[in-house]
C-alpha cells in the first residue's frame, strides 16, 4: 500500500525541485537564445501574490529569478524588483476593487509591471547615458507572452 503522505510529500519536493531548476536556468536560456520571453511579469505577479497571501516561498524564488536574470542579461541590479514594488505599492492595492473579476488583476497587474520596469529601464539609461536593452519588437513578443502565461495560470 502506498503511504499518501509520502506520495503528497514528494510531489511537492518534486514541484519545487523542477521550479527551482526553472528559476535557476532559465534566465541562462535567455541570454543564448533572445526569442525567449523574459518573464518579468509572471515573476512579478508571483512576488507580490506571494507578499499578499504570506507565501514567503513565492517570494523568495521571483527574488532568486529576478535577480539571475539581471545577472545573465547584464541588466541594472535590482531595477526589476524596484519597478515590481513600485506597482505593489502604487497601483495593487486599487486593483483590489476588481475583486469580482478574477482575471483582470494578475492581466492588469502583469501589464503593470511591465510598463513601470520599461519606463524604470529607459529612465535608468537616460540618466546614465547608457544602453542596456534594444527597443523592438522582442519586447512587445515578451509582453504577449507574459500576458498569456498570467492567464492560462
Amino acid at each position: 500500500m502506498r503511504n499518501p503522505t509520502l506520495s503528497k510529500y514528494l510531489m511537492k519536493l518534486l514541484f519545487w525541485g523542477l521550479l527551482l531548476f526553472f528559476v535557476l536556468f532559465y534566465p541562462m536560456l535567455i541570454s543564448f537564445y533572445v526569442f525567449l520571453p523574459l518573464l518579468i511579469g509572471v515573476m512579478g505577479y508571483l512576488f507580490i501574490s506571494g507578499i499578499d497571501r504570506g507565501k514567503w516561498g513565492y517570494v523568495l524564488i521571483a527574488l532568486i529569478y529576478f535577480i539571475n536574470l539581471e545577472v545573465n542579461l547584464s541588466l541594472p541590479f535590482f531595477l526589476i524588483l524596484i519597478s515590481v514594488l513600485i506597482v505593489y505599492m502604487t497601483f495593487y492595492g486599487t486593483l483590489s476593487h476588481l475583486k469580482k473579476c478574477r482575471i483582470c488583476i494578475p492581466i492588469l497587474t502583469v501589464l503593470l509591471i511591465d510598463l513601470v520596469y520599461l519606463g524604470v529601464l529607459l529612465a535608468y539609461d537616460f540618466i546614465f547615458s547608457t544602453h542596456s536593452i534594444m527597443l523592438d519588437t522582442i519586447l512587445l513578443y515578451s509582453l504577449i507572452v507574459d500576458l498569456l502565461v498570467v492567464v492560462v495560470i
